[in-house]
């Protein structure tokens, strides 16, 4: 339970983060920040797997880079979910992703 607390905890140090270095991402309040970090943790463990097996060719061909497009499109997913937490178009999405992944690795690197 710990681990998962602190998972969520990373990613919304991550989504706040990105927040305030991607101009076209924007968060209000705290709530909508908290609930962007959960759903995005849930799609990028149940649907994003799935969406890495089936996109393998691809992501083979692009040696990996593809899985930025993955990530970029699960975070915009979000943001039409959340209301509050906005993305305004593909690149914010993409750079906002790349973001998360480098903050969130951070993060947990400092943390181990």
């Amino acid at each position: 339970m710990r681990g998962i607390l602190l998972k969520w905890l990373v990613n919304t140090l991550a989504l706040l983060v990105t927040a305030y270095v991607v101009k076209g991402i924007q968060v209000t309040g705290a709530s909508s920040l908290i609930l962007a970090a959960a759903l995005l943790g849930i799609l990028n463990a149940l649907i994003r797997p799935i969406l890495i097996i089936l996109t393998l060719p691809i992501n083979i061909i692009t040696l990996g880079l593809f899985t930025l497009i993955i990530n970029g499109a699960m975070l915009w997913f979000v943001s039409l979910i959340i209301k509050g937490f906005v993305i305004q178009g593909f690149w914010p999405a993409i750079v906002g992703a790349l973001i998360i992944s480098l903050v969130s690795w951070l993060f947990n690197w400092l943390v181990r």
